[in-house]
């Protein structure tokens, strides 16, 4: 039985409720929404103007509805009196097919035809930085190889301690959280869950860090890349499917190689075919390729994969098998959309499964110093405009996650592309007036 709002709202003291969406930029829109009014705003939704946000609509759409999902909410355990909710977006009656959540379920729909359910868990990394985000804002984090630096962490005790305590007053079960490789980043990590539930927390999540950082007054980031001589900012997905009921995972098989099943190794095939597309969700700016293919960071390694691989517990690999029953798809960085990402995954390992895709073999060696080895072994796109060629070419992936969602984002991240392009860098004037 849904639960019921309004009441739920007398028995715990909220006042009002952010009623939010996630645009196809990965950026939150929401209204805030007193809670004497939120009896209609479950039955009719909180109306938005679609071209004001970034979705492929014009001014002359008519009103977009928020429907909120009241399963997804969440009390802010440093506001008890907002309650926060994940909306579903509908125009006319009719979901809007572009909508990120939207698309996540209609994925999520056709895989549970076919019996499976996905199960997802994200590494989500971040920095504290300055305000004006010029830098670091620890100015003795400065280790040549700061990653799990105890000091650097401490200091900034105040501000994980929060999120993290706040994780455990929200149920997601937070399990550790560690300083990054790069100066001034860190990671937190909870359990996973059905897909669904991970992209709403993870969505919440982001929304949750840049909050708490703001009140200790720092500023947090999921910029791919904001420092060019620092690691940058991933976001690995370990991914497994389910039977329906989610009882049964059905990637573990403890006879098969690394403890992967042959339906695990189809759908890895699935997403190593799909790679060069799939880049466009997962590395979806142009900042986004600074980190792919990055030269040597200020650590000695950029962490991030630079060719459609995979390997045992390796971390230089797209797809890294730490354990049994599971993957690491490591291509993912910060500004990846929480919705698109599992969507995306989904679509392209449930193709993999019914063309029972070949991965090949893995590659058990150093990628970021071997790679001459791997022959035959495919790189990544090298910036966004080749993404989303790739992503446009890549028909099966497109139609699996949807015609409508495809164009509207790469509609949109080609004008990113070519604003981008008509920009004059001081690199160029550097190196070009005297040519």
């Amino acid at each position: 039985m849904a639960i019921d709002l309004a009441s739920e709202a007398k028995k715990r003291g909220i006042e009002y409720f952010l009623i939010s969406f996630v645009d196809l930029y990965g950026v939150m829109r929401a209204k805030l929404v007193p809670a004497s009014a939120i009896a209609g705003m479950a039955r009719d939704g909180a109306g938005f103007a679609g071209f004001a946000a970034w979705l492929d609509m014009t001014p002359a759409h008519p009103d977009l509805f928020a429907v909120p999902d009241p399963d997804s909410l969440i009390q802010l355990p440093w506001k008890p009196s907002v309650g926060w909710l994940a909306a579903d977006l509908y125009m006319g009656g009719a979901e809007v097919a572009q909508a990120p959540r939207n698309t996540l379920k209609r994925v999520a729909a056709a895989a549970e035809a076919k019996g499976y359910r996905l199960k997802h868990g994200v590494e989500c990394e971040f920095f504290l930085i300055t305000p004006d985000g010029s830098a670091v804002a620890d100015a003795h984090d400065a280790q040549g190889k700061p990653c799990y630096d105890v000091q650097a962490l401490m200091r900034r005790y105040d501000v994980i301690t929060e999120i993290c305590d706040a994780m455990q007053a929200l149920g997601w079960g937070p399990y550790q959280n560690d300083h990054e490789d790069a100066n001034g980043q860190f990671e937190m990590n909870w359990d996973y869950a059905d897909a669904l539930l991970t992209a709403d927390r993870h969505a919440f999540f982001k929304y949750m860090v840049k909050t708490i950082a703001e009140k200790h007054g720092l500023r947090a980031t999921f910029m791919p890349k904001p420092f060019p001589h620092l690691t940058g900012n991933g976001c690995h997905a370990h991914v497994s499917l389910w039977n329906t009921a989610g009882r049964k995972n059905l990637f573990a098989d403890p006879k098969g190689e690394l403890g992967i099943s042959a339906l695990g190794y189809s759908f890895l095939g699935g997403l190593m075919a799909h790679a060069p597309g799939l880049c466009a969700f997962a590395n979806p700016t142009v900042n986004s390729y600074k980190r792919l293919n990055a030269p040597v960071t200020a650590s000695g390694a950029t962490w991030s994969p630079n060719t459609i691989t995979y390997g045992g517990n390796n971390r230089t690999h797209m797809v890294r098998i730490p354990d049994g029953g599971r993957l690491e798809f490591r291509l993912a960085d910060g500004a990846v959309n929480p919705y698109l990402l599992p969507a995306a995954v989904l679509a392209a390992g449930l193709d993999g499964i019914d063309t029972k895709a070949d991965p090949g073999k893995r590659l058990d060696i150093d990628m970021y110093a071997e790679r001459h080895k791997a022959r035959g072994a495919k790189l990544l796109p090298l910036n966004l405009l080749d993404a989303l060629r790739a992503l446009e070419k890549d028909r099966t992936l497109a139609a699996a996650v949807g015609a409508e969602t495809v164009a509207a984002l790469v509609k949109l991240r080609l004008q990113d592309w070519n604003a981008y392009s008509r920009e004059l860098t001081a690199w160029e004037r550097a190196n070009t007036l005297d040519c």
